[in-house]
């Protein structure tokens, strides 16, 4: 099971996946098991264990999710997804420059994935199966799903070549240092994130 879908996320796409719109049984499904999983843990939710938080039967949860439990987690993590990049949109639209751009990008993914309650139960009752992911399996996608939706946003101050470049690179940072903490710089401290930009990112591109 993936973390992330392998669909990559355009700038510009809405947020909320059109399915997922208004109150409706199949969203009631999803935030049912994103609850579950936070209070029994990954690999102890029940199809029954949803349905009873969703208030829906099994025929009804089967109808949404035919492929049962891995299909319904894989919506999970994508609207979980969609929320993350939500949140960095936000963030970065408002910089004014290419400096704060990235230190808003790294500040802000990497205080998304220290608060992610479900990715921290996942690792906490699954570890061997979530690191995994996190280190081998997804982590193309989830570099190029961040670099493909970062980089228009950053055409403002760069060229799309060096944006992707750079965000590439910026997006395994991230992940790294989340998974192994540095003993030099906090990434959910913008302080600390804006000394390792000035330090490390070239000064040609950080005042354009």
């Amino acid at each position: 099971m993936a973390l992330f879908t392998d669909d990559r996320l355009e700038a510009g796409e809405t947020i909320v996946p059109r399915d997922f719109v208004g109150e409706s049984p199949l969203e009631s499904i999803v935030l049912a098991a994103r609850a579950s999983v936070r209070r029994w843990g990954w690999d102890k939710v029940t199809m029954d264990d949803i349905c009873a938080e969703a208030g829906v039967s099994r025929a009804t949860l089967y109808r949404m999710f035919p492929g049962g439990r891995d299909v319904l987690f894989d919506a999970m993590r994508e609207v979980r997804r969609r929320e993350f990049f939500e949140k960095l949109r936000s963030k970065v639209e408002g910089a004014d420059t290419f400096e704060e751009f990235i230190v808003r990008a790294i500040t802000v993914a990497s205080v998304e994935l220290r608060d992610d309650t479900e990715l921290a139960t996942m690792i906490a009752t699954t570890p061997g199966e979530t690191l995994g992911h996190l280190t081998i399996s997804d982590v193309p996608h989830i570099v190029s799903s961040a670099t493909s939706f970062l980089a228009p946003l950053a055409e403002r101050f760069v060229s799309r070549e060096e944006a992707e470049q750079m965000l590439e690179v910026i997006s395994r940072l991230v992940i790294s240092v989340f998974l192994a903490p540095s003993k030099h710089f906090n990434f959910t401290d913008e302080a600390s994130v804006r000394k390792f930009v000035h330090r490390y990112v070239p000064q040609s591109l950080l005042t354009i």
